[in-house]
């Protein structure tokens, strides 16, 4: 940009030196012929006399040369920006306390006082232990031994929801009860409850035969229901066994009721007539102990079976032979 204009301005100078050349040729030439002013006058008589020629020559203009200026060299020099140093102003401190709260004089009333003593806490569960036998006996009038039993018990919840077992230690438990005619009682008491076991005497049948039992249980089986647990079962025929004999059986689990069961294990126990040493008589198996001789029964009667078909068709293999001899 700056070149631009300074060409044009070098072009404008030329252009201004040429035209004035060009008007001061124009005023440097002279003129063709030049008359006297006599000639021109309107006397004629008179004569003049000539005067002297003069030749007077043009005197030539002076040359004039003119050279164009340089235009003069402009150096702009960007000017720099002013440094402006604003200096951030400091914020305005606000000293503005928070007012106190206003003071109120209401005293809060105490609380009535509730003469409710606080419950307490369930039993804690105890470590898991293994099935433990125990001896136990119970006196009758005479202040002798009318009922024993040896047994290992346990209580156990089985539910979809829950599941859970306590077992009886007979360490930690008591034998309560009594003996009549023909009713006995027995009570295993423990920190956690009880079990009760009621026996009958028939003696139209020659038999002894609980009849009745139940249990309650604070022991947290399981969180979703409530303690104690508790159940009764009435009107029974178990631990059968004849007068002056003792029930026996390795394993019996025995419902409830709810869920509960109450398993029976490795027991004998016997009520009314035990020995003169107040030990028990002869033993009365369970079922599920007692020897199964069916199955030896069906294996005798299968090979019975087997032995006289191949007797018979010995013989009617022989007596085709004999046919065949025939005396011609």
């Amino acid at each position: 940009m700056k070149r631009a204009v300074v060409f044009a301005f070098i072009v404008c100078c030329a252009a201004v030196s040429a035209l004035s050349l060009a008007e001061d040729e124009k005023n440097s030439k002279p003129s063709a012929t030049e008359s006297s002013a006599e000639e021109f006058s309107a006397e004629p008589t008179t004569t003049p006399k000539p005067k002297p020629k003069t030749t007077t020559k043009p005197t030539p203009p002076p040359k004039t040369t003119t050279k164009p200026t340089p235009p003069p060299k402009t150096t702009t020099k960007p000017t720099p920006p002013p440094k402006t140093t604003t200096k951030p102003t400091p914020p305005l401190k606000t000293t503005t306390k928070p007012t106190p709260p206003a003071k109120t004089t209401t005293k809060p009333a105490p609380p009535p006082k509730t003469t409710t003593k606080p419950a307490p806490p369930p039993p804690q569960p105890t470590p898991s232990t293994n099935l433990t036998v125990g001896n136990y006996t119970v006196m009758g009038d005479k202040k002798e031994i009318c009922l024993r039993a040896e047994m290992a018990l346990q209580i156990r919840l089985a539910t979809p929801k829950a599941n859970g077992t306590f077992i009886v230690q007979p360490k930690a438990t008591k034998a309560e009860g009594g003996c009549q005619d023909t009713k006995a009682n027995l009570t295993l008491v423990f920190k956690e409850g009880f079990i009760t076991f009621m026996f009958n005497k028939s003696n139209a049948n020659n038999t002894v035969y609980v009849d009745s039992m139940s249990f309650s249980l604070s022991y947290p089986l399981s969180k979703e229901r409530k303690l104690p647990f508790t159940a009764t079962n009435k009107s029974l025929h178990l631990f059968a066994a004849k007068i002056g004999h003792c029930y026996s059986c390795k394993s019996d689990s025995l419902y409830m009721g709810d869920g509960l069961y109450l398993d029976v294990n490795q027991d004998r126990m016997q009520a009314f007539n035990l020995t003169k040493s107040n030990d028990f008589g002869l033993p009365d198996p369970c079922p599920a102990d007692r020897p199964d001789y069916r199955v030896a029964i069906a294996v005798g009667v299968t090979l019975l079976v087997l032995i006289v078909v191949v007797v018979i068709a010995y013989l009617l293999g022989r007596r085709r032979r004999a046919d065949g001899y025939q005396s011609l």
